[in-house]
């Protein structure tokens, strides 16, 4: 195979129910200790728990005008990309900051916002929206915000590809690079939707874990007795350079973003194609992309939802492309599932994963579904030779997307 090249990973930022900053998160998932609890935002809701950001003050991170300004879906990128964009230094002189691109996923934007503001148009009339309500709750705002924030003038971007969003902005960050419209890119995914909304539009989907009595033990990806994904939030971004850019100014590159792939199922708005095809497309256009086979891959950080129908259409397609024995995690065993930010966070876990050569274990995965013929790493870390690995991401609507990553 004929690789493109490769891009520099120099900087990562991580919020989510793990914790705040990449250390927290990946020492929470390393651990394979749960977040999922009750959430006081969703006390009244059929499934009143998720796994939500703790600890997380905005105002103290953010300041008090700028937070009181910012749906949480904002405010959570900031703090994310901020973490990024320090570990990177990325230079602040007018040609850098003219060639650096933003591109940020999420699928819902500014619901809380939006949720909000509604229900003041309901009660008290047009008088009672705020001004602000659309720069806070539009799917954009989160990009346009860290362009502000930092005086990035280059391609500004939102992603939309439902709980594949946070992966196809690093993959379309890969894109920007490659063909000159920048030199720098800033991705990331973000989401906050931890609200009766998207509570109840979710369990009338039938797509949550009902587990009430014992939220810890609800996301439980790839094991036999899972029932259903748990809500989670969270940001996670990624600073792009190219290779040669970075290696110039001597910059440290946490690990290589080698390849993207993306394709629809074309089948369902919300079911996976059964035998995993479409999605098969996007893994086997990561690969061709990064100029990997399948046996080069020793590592893959799954979609892996934690439900029925997804998690066996997803082992099917693993076993198909690269046999049982390729070392598989899904991390939101422990994060829940962070829906559009997903893809990002997993990006960031992947990177640590080839850096460190250590895979994170599957929380809860504890009796084996005998239709799932994976190697699921569970447990405790394993450590071994992970010097490439591939995270995936899959979305409603049947949008797939793959990134490729490898030790730099």
């Amino acid at each position: 195979m004929t690789a493109e090249p490769a891009v520099a990973i120099t900087g990562l930022g991580l919020v989510s129910a793990a914790g705040v900053g990449v250390e927290a998160n990946w020492a929470r998932v390393l651990s394979g200790c749960p977040t999922a609890a009750e959430v006081l935002a969703l006390k009244d809701a059929c499934v009143p728990f998720g796994c939500a950001v703790p600890d997380f003050d905005a105002t103290s991170l953010l300041g008090r005008r700028r937070a009181g300004r910012l749906d949480r879906y904002t405010q959570l990128m900031l703090v994310a990309a901020a973490e990024a964009i320090e570990e990177s230094g990325v230079e602040d002189s007018p040609p850098v900051l003219d060639r650096t691109a933003v591109v940020i996923g999420t699928a819902a934007g500014g619901t809380t916002t939006a949720e909000t503001q509604i229900r003041r148009l309901a009660d008290a009339g047009p008088s009672a929206v705020s001004p602000v309500t659309l720069p806070m709750a539009l799917p954009n705002m989160a990009a346009a915000e860290v362009a502000i924030g930092h005086g990035f003038r280059g391609p500004v971007l939102a992603t939309c590809t439902a709980c594949a969003s946070g992966a196809t902005a690093v993959g379309i960050g890969l894109q920007l690079l490659r063909s000159g419209a920048a030199d720098k890119a800033v991705v990331g995914g973000t989401e906050a939707v931890l609200t009766p909304y998207f509570a109840a539009s979710f369990a009338r989907t039938r797509a949550l874990s009902r587990r009430s009595t014992d939220p810890g033990s609800a996301s439980r990806p790839f094991d036999a007795c899972r029932d259903g994904f748990v809500m989670g939030e969270g940001a996670g971004a990624l600073v792009l350079e190219t290779l040669p850019r970075a290696r110039e100014r001597g910059a440290r590159i946490r690990a290589l973003l080698c390849g993207y792939g993306a394709s629809a199922d074309a089948h369902h708005i919300t079911a996976p194609e059964p035998e995993g095809r479409g999605a098969e497309l996007a893994v086997r256009a990561a690969l061709a992309d990064a100029g990997w086979s399948p046996g080069q891959v020793r590592h893959i950080n799954a979609h892996g939802t934690s439900t029925p129908r997804g998690d066996a259409v997803e082992a099917r397609l693993i076993e198909r492309v690269f046999g049982p024995y390729v070392p598989v995690t899904s991390t939101k065993g422990v994060t829940g599932h962070p829906l559009g930010a997903g893809g990002a966070i997993e990006a960031v876990f992947t990177a640590i994963s080839v850096s460190t050569a250590l895979v994170p274990p599957t929380a809860n995965f504890e009796r084996p579904d005998p239709g799932v013929g994976l190697d699921i790493v569970a447990g405790e870390p394993r450590r071994g030779h992970v010097d490439r690995a591939l995270s995936f991401s899959f979305g409603f609507g049947g949008a797939n997307s793959v990134l490729a990553i490898a030790r730099a």
